[in-house]
C-alpha cells in the first residue's frame, strides 16, 4: 500500500483545497472587549444556480475516532456546495484531500485550534477525528438533488505518523 505523511494545517499549503479557519490574525474586539471577532474566514458555496432549494445547513456529527497509521481507500466530494468542518473539541483532526482520484492523495494535522472549509467539488477523505469525542459541527449545503460523489481507489492509501 502506497504511504503518504501528514502535513500540518496552513493556509498556504490548504488554499487549493479550501479555508483554514482559525482565531489568529486580524479581529476587532467586541462584547466590551472581552471577545475577537476574526470575521468571514470562509468562502460558503451553495450552488445556488442548481436549485433555488439549495441553502446553507448546520449539522452535527459524532464520529468515530480512528488511529495512525490510517488505511483509506475512499474519496468523495460534493459538486454543489462547500462543506465546513468545525471541531467541538480542541483536539486534532486528520483531514484528506486530493486535485483529483488520479493525483496522489494529500494528508493535513490540525493543531487542535483549526477548522476547514472545503470548497465546492473538491475530493477529500471522510471526517476522521484522532481522539474521542468525534464531534464536529458541519456547515453545508442543504438541497433536493444529490450532492456526493464517491470514489474507491484500487489500492489502499496509509496515513503514516509524521
Amino acid at each position: 500500500m502506497p504511504n503518504i505523511y501528514p502535513e500540518p494545517l496552513t493556509a498556504a499549503a490548504f488554499a487549493p483545497f479550501g479555508d483554514v479557519l482559525d482565531a489568529t490574525g486580524d479581529h476587532r474586539l467586541i462584547n466590551e472587549g472581552m471577545c475577537q471577532r476574526h470575521h468571514d474566514r470562509a468562502r460558503l458555496d451553495f450552488a445556488p444556480e442548481a436549485d433555488p432549494q439549495n441553502r446553507p445547513g448546520l449539522s452535527i456529527f459524532n464520529a468515530t475516532p480512528r488511529d495512525l497509521p490510517y488505511t483509506f481507500d475512499l474519496i468523495e466530494r460534493h459538486p454543489e456546495g462547500s462543506q465546513a468542518f468545525i471541531p467541538m473539541t480542541q483536539h486534532p483532526f486528520l483531514v484528506i484531500v486530493a486535485t483529483s482520484p488520479n493525483d496522489k492523495p494529500r494528508a493535513f494535522l490540525t493543531n487542535g485550534a483549526q477548522a476547514i472549509n472545503l470548497h465546492r467539488g473538491i475530493w477529500h477523505g471522510v471526517l476522521t477525528p484522532l481522539h474521542p469525542p468525534g464531534l464536529f459541527a458541519v456547515v453545508d449545503r442543504i438541497g433536493p438533488s444529490a450532492n456526493l460523489e464517491e470514489y474507491c481507489y484500487p489500492q489502499p492509501w496509509v496515513v503514516q505518523r509524521g
